[in-house]
């Protein structure tokens, strides 16, 4: 892989980094507005979207649920991608804060980060610390920064209308790679303007990107404020949350985190990676 691909990796994720900070200063003034299910709303509007059953990352259930005033335009958005002849896959959306833990703390996500952190260094092998450097910007460990845990914010990719097939987005969903930021110049130029559309048309309804995934969008939480550079509060914050449930609880401690170093540590060993 060139050098230049390893420059871009570490400019990145280190711009990430620098973003996450933002948002852990972002202050949040929580709603307190309950979470409904896209799919059972888009069923019954009769919108074709895609809602797979697998568990998310092998680990956990996923539950397609968002703040009730994110239903509506989220419809809107697929429909808009329906008229361009693809159909919205919704890949992940609310995350309790166990279950956001669990998967950051997953093999395969421990794993993927570690590889990458070690191509990074050339070889050497990383520590604990830069293990979980990386993976605060790729799978959240502090509730603040968690805006699935929010509610807010939907994991994304497109089919093909006419035969279902996958479209091209540069990478698959989840890579973490020198392609996973938005604006990577390492993906092709049709990739690049498909990205574009993807923006476009999130933007149309109010939704913003996550700079650092191609897959990712969201509103009203703390990204959003500090993506927008709006310097307002975060609408939605991280909440404990579970079916059923009329009223999100939100949680005490936003800036605690519940991945810590220590954590990656152990399973850094576990893996056997130290």
């Amino acid at each position: 892989m060139p050098a230049d691909a390893r420059r871009y990796w570490i400019e990145q994720m280190e711009a990430a980094h620098g973003f996450m900070q933002k948002v852990l200063a972002c202050p949040v003034a929580e709603s307190g507005e309950p979470l409904e299910c896209l799919k059972a709303a888009s069923h019954s509007a009769g919108l074709e979207m895609i809602f797979p059953r697998k568990k998310h990352l092998g680990v956990f259930d996923r539950l397609f649920h968002v703040r009730r005033s994110l239903m509506e335009p989220l419809l809107r958005t697929a429909e808009l991608f329906l008229r361009r002849g693809y159909v919205l896959r919704i890949e992940d959306a609310y995350r309790s804060p166990e279950a956001q833990a669990r998967g950051a703390c997953c093999e395969y996500v421990v794993q993927t980060v570690f590889q990458k952190v070690r191509w990074e260094l050339k070889g050497e092998m990383p520590t604990p610390e830069q293990v979980f450097k990386r993976l605060a910007v790729w799978s959240a460990t502090t509730p603040i920064f968690a805006n699935h845990t929010a509610g807010s914010a939907v994991d994304v990719s497109m089919l093909r209308r006419r035969d279902r097939s996958a479209l091209d987005m540069g990478a698959p969903y989840p890579e973490l790679s020198h392609r996973t930021p938005m604006d990577s110049p390492f993906v092709s130029r049709r990739v690049r303007r498909r990205r574009q559309m993807v923006c476009e048309l999130f933007a149309q309804e109010g939704f913003a990107p996550y700079p650092f995934e191609f897959w990712h969008f969201s509103h009203g939480d703390a990204d959003y404020q500090v993506a927008q550079g709006t310097g307002k509060p975060a609408t939605y914050g991280p909440v404990q949350w579970a079916p059923g449930s009329r009223r999100p609880i939100p949680i005490r401690d936003i800036r605690k985190p519940f991945v810590t170093v220590d954590d990656i540590r152990a399973c850094l060993r576990g893996l056997g990676c130290r």
